[in-house]
């Protein structure tokens, strides 16, 4: 699950669930109904932190749900059925009318890392955690809107070869060097306040967020395609 706090024009949402922050139907529905709320409430100067509690920001989709079904098949539709669910929170996320910053306190691992890119700035903790994709090590191959994602957001050949075919345990202080992630720092503390700082200086700007999410989605075409979303030419002020 998660929870939503408004602090001044910054929205906070923190993944509360067990300390792996699985993304199960549950919490992913309830990330994109608080991504509804969110972009209902929004203003100009409107910013978005995202952060969970525990030793993980998230570990993916929840895997021990889908092995519950029963069977291998009944497994791999729940399995389907996640992937399919979770599109529509990347898709909010790359059209949400205002800047995004994920604070990664901890582990960001495969859908916990797409979500983590998902989001216009990623600060994340060096002294512990990793990010990680291990999909080539559990037989399981990427979702469409993954790969897009992933080679929208990350534009280093080496980089998109060491996490995704390779499966690299990236620290915060690489993931720094290989574009993936803005900043790193000491402590989860630190995380978030670096975070905050940021988003506050963000939304002094006051930008217009339809403007704002316009341009956003110009920058990643490919993304859009296939999640599915328009884009459209705005003109506030001449």
């Amino acid at each position: 699950m998660c929870t939503l706090e408004k602090r001044g024009s910054l929205f906070i949402l923190t993944l509360t669930g067990d300390h792996q922050n699985r993304l199960n139907p549950t919490v992913i529905a309830s990330l994109l109904s608080t991504l509804s709320q969110i972009r209902s409430q929004a203003t100009p100067g409107s910013v978005l932190i995202t952060t969970a509690h525990g030793r993980f920001f998230s570990n993916g989709f929840d895997l021990s749900w889908a092995q519950a079904a029963g069977s291998p098949s009944a497994a791999v539709d729940r399995l389907h059925h996640m992937v399919d669910s979770f599109k529509p929170v990347v898709a909010a996320l790359i059209s949400l009318p205002m800047p995004t910053i994920a604070a990664v306190p901890g582990h960001a691992v495969a859908a916990g890392l797409m979500l983590a890119i998902s989001h216009d700035y990623v600060l994340m903790r060096s002294d512990k955690g990793v990010l990680l994709m291990p999909e080539v090590d559990l037989g399981i191959t990427l979702p469409d809107y993954f790969a897009v994602g992933f080679r929208s957001k990350i534009r280093s050949s080496a980089a998109l070869r060491d996490v995704l075919l390779m499966g690299v345990k990236v620290k915060a202080v690489e993931a720094v060097k290989m574009g993936i992630v803005n900043s790193s720092h000491d402590s989860a503390e630190s995380v978030m306040e670096a975070s905050v700082r940021l988003g506050e200086e963000l939304a002094k700007r006051k930008w217009i967020g339809e403007v704002y999410a316009e341009i956003r989605k110009s920058l990643y075409p490919e993304m859009c395609d296939v999640l599915g979303l328009t884009r459209r030419e705005i003109v506030s002020k001449i």
